[in-house]
Parts: C-alpha cells; sequence; structure tokens
C-alpha cells in the first residue's frame, strides 16, 4: 500500500502550521505501512477542525453529530467486526460533547481506535477553552482566565478501563506513526491522544512550548503497571511523557456477547418468526 492510495484529492481547510496536517500524514502512513486497504477503513468523526479529516481519505466515512462520533463507531463494528474502526475528532469533540460515550465504550473495550487531536481550545468556533485548556487561560469567552483544573484524558482512560492509553505529539511524526499503528494493531479498545498546536487561537501551548517538555517513555518503562501508568498520567507541566502509557490484555466487547460470535453480524440470517416463536415459549 502507498500513502496516495488512501488520498482524495481534497484540499484541507485548516491554518497553515496547524497540527492536523501533520496527523493526517501520519494516519495515511500508518494504514499504508500496515497495508489496510481503503475499503476495509471506516472513519467516524464528529464536528470540529480536527473531525474534518476524513474527508480528506479515500475510505468509507461517517461524519457525525458533535461529540457522537464513538456511538456510530459502536454500531458499524457491532455490525461489521472486520471493519477497521478510527474515530477521530478533537478534544472539544471527544472530552467535551462526547466524554460519556469514551467513558463507557473505554469501559466495556469494544475494538475500535479513537484518536483525539488535543489542541487544548475549540478550533473551529473561534478560540472558546475546551475540557483540556489549562487552568488560567485566557480567550475572549473566558477574559478572566479558565476557573478550574483541565480534565486529564489519560487519568480519566485508565480509570475507565481502557485496554490501550498512549498519547503522541505531532510535532514528531514517527513516533506518531508508531503510536497509531499500535493502536491500530491492539485488540481492544485505544484511545490515542495527540498533542497540537493550534497556530490560530491557542497561543500558550504552541509546538516550541511542546517541544520542550515532551520526551519519549523510555524502554525500560512497563505499561502494564497500572500504579506507575497514573503516575505517568499525572505529569503536566514541566515535563510530558509520550508513548504507550498503559495497556492491558483483556477480552474485548465482542467476544463477551454470544450474538456476535462467529461471522460478522450483517451475514447473519435471523428468522424473525423464529424469534418470536422463543420469546412465547419462553414465557407461556
Amino acid at each position: 500500500m502507498r500513502i496516495e492510495d488512501f488520498d482524495n484529492n481534497q484540499i484541507p481547510a485548516w491554518c497553515p502550521g496547524c497540527g492536523n496536517w501533520s496527523i493526517l500524514n501520519c494516519i495515511k502512513r500508518a494504514l499504508a505501512e500496515l497495508e489496510i486497504p481503503p475499503n476495509k477503513l471506516l472513519m467516524v468523526s464528529g464536528i470540529g477542525q480536527a473531525a474534518k479529516a476524513p474527508h480528506y481519505f479515500k475510505c468509507n466515512l461517517f461524519n457525525g453529530l458533535h461529540g457522537r462520533d464513538i456511538p456510530v463507531a459502536c454500531g458499524a463494528k457491532i455490525a461489521n467486526k472486520e471493519l477497521l474502526v478510527i474515530c477521530e475528532s478533537g478534544d472539544g469533540n471527544t472530552y467535551g460533547e462526547g466524554g460519556n460515550h469514551l467513558i463507557h465504550n473505554m469501559r466495556r473495550n469494544l475494538n475500535i481506535k479513537v484518536f483525539v487531536h488535543n489542541n487544548q481550545i475549540y478550533g473551529l468556533t473561534k478560540g472558546q477553552a475546551s475540557p483540556t485548556s489549562d487552568m488560567g487561560m485566557k480567550t475572549k469567552v473566558q477574559p478572566l482566565g479558565v476557573a478550574y483544573p483541565s480534565l486529564n484524558p489519560i487519568s480519566l482512560a485508565i480509570a475507565s478501563g481502557a485496554s490501550f492509553v498512549a498519547r503522541s505529539f505531532s510535532g514528531d511524526p514517527d513516533h506518531l506513526t508508531e503510536m497509531m499503528k499500535l493502536a491500530i494493531l491492539h485488540k481492544g479498545f485505544a484511545l490515542l491522544d495527540i498533542l497540537q498546536p493550534c497556530v490560530t487561537f491557542n497561543k500558550v501551548n504552541t509546538f516550541q512550548w511542546y517541544k520542550e517538555r515532551v520526551y519519549k517513555l523510555g524502554p525500560d518503562y512497563d505499561p502494564s503497571d497500572i500504579h506507575l501508568a497514573f503516575e505517568k498520567s499525572l505529569e503536566w507541566g514541566e515535563r510530558i511523557p509520550i508513548g504507550v502509557i498503559y495497556k492491558k490484555e483483556k477480552p474485548i466487547f465482542e467476544e463477551v456477547i454470544p450474538q456476535l460470535q462467529g461471522k460478522p453480524l450483517y451475514k447473519k440470517k435471523r428468522d424473525p418468526n423464529d424469534m418470536f416463536n422463543k420469546i412465547v415459549k419462553k414465557f407461556m
């Protein structure tokens, strides 16, 4: 597979220098290196600048409501478990409006991948604070500064039972591509939080700000140690770890629901009369 196999020749509507450009290229590169054909891929997004990324792919695409991409992805994966299903949206969509869906599907361990463009701001709606904006950040809507602590998506994911939790940085495309590949290959729910600068509305968390703080977890780090993972999840400010922070092998949703065993659900034939007779027999 080649990166060009995923191009649809649409020109992205993003600001020059936006981290979305790098993320888009890295997803295509990861898919090409894993040799996943476009017809076996479903990209699902919500609303926002980040959520436009699937529009620039040649693959199956569903663009949903704000914060509602994960339910759509779940429905698609349950119907056809042979599809690679990737949710791709921003921090506002996923951690704000979509937070409840995120929490419960991490707990269920459905085999979908969630890539979050985390620029710590609402970019599409012109610069309001997002759930991940740092406390004290001033915006046009929060002129006195954000008055409460930011959401920690890494800690939240570990506590909610996600079986794969990782973080990367759009300014390091090699590392980001590798994290995407590991997330895709993981059997279970995978959350990849991607730090990226918003060059227009976030003047605090800039490309240089991230470059001075991010560091890669070394080969001696054990992502299966949940206590160590929680400790790493709390590092923010002077030092920010990137890499696979937590990983645990456990049964996926598709394995624990009897009706999903065997062939993909959409290939199974059901006789409505047979189902009706079973219900009648049970309650008679």
